[in-house]
């Protein structure tokens, strides 16, 4: 079941709770809906993770751990799926986002040379703002969209899967006792 495959790498809200980083946060930690794993919980956790990878700002983590809290989310989960956004999958991601965005607009796709620098940030950017935050907003929702309802969907049908079997263990016939079956009483 997900539910157990979760709660497997889901960290203990008595153990936040007593962190001393996070004490300042009170009994916020300790409201239900946000440990709870049921696919409601679950998909909001997955639109709301997926959505903020995509945003290239410092400290994604907060801000969905924010939203987890204020739309009932999973938080665990919320927050873990923000990482799938690295320093190693975010350039190609962003660059991704950059060309759908050139598309959509029909803006001349040249590519763009990123330097890390900020004269680049000041310049660079300018050329290229429009299709990158287009493209970044599309990505944003595209990814929140098929979480929430993929996560709808195969929790629907791992529940249909396990009914399925369930049913084929009460139509299935019980085999008969007999006398070699039993063990001998004393």
């Amino acid at each position: 079941m997900p539910r157990k495959f979760l709660r497997k790498f889901s960290p203990d809200p008595a153990k936040l709770k007593q962190h001393k980083h996070l004490q300042f946060l009170g009994d916020t930690l300790h409201l239900p809906y946000l440990w709870h794993l049921n696919r409601n919980n679950v998909a909001k956790a997955f639109a709301i993770g997926l959505f903020c990878m995509w945003l290239p700002i410092p400290f994604q983590s907060i801000l969905a751990a924010i939203l987890a809290v204020f739309f009932r989310a999973n938080l665990p989960l919320t927050v873990v799926l923000v990482f799938i956004t690295n320093p190693i999958t975010m350039p190609p991601m962003l660059y991704a986002a950059y060309e759908l965005g050139a598309m959509i607009i029909g803006h001349p796709s040249t590519g763009f040379n990123f330097e890390p620098s900020l004269e680049w940030l000041k310049n660079g950017l300018i050329l290229i703002w429009k299709p990158f935050f287009l493209g970044l907003t599309v990505m944003a929702v595209i990814s929140s969209l098929l979480g929430y309802y993929g996560v709808h969907l195969l929790w629907r049908l791992h529940l249909l899967q396990h009914l399925k079997e369930r049913r084929a263990r009460k139509l299935r016939p019980k085999k008969p006792v007999t006398d070699s079956d039993t063990p001998p009483q004393h």
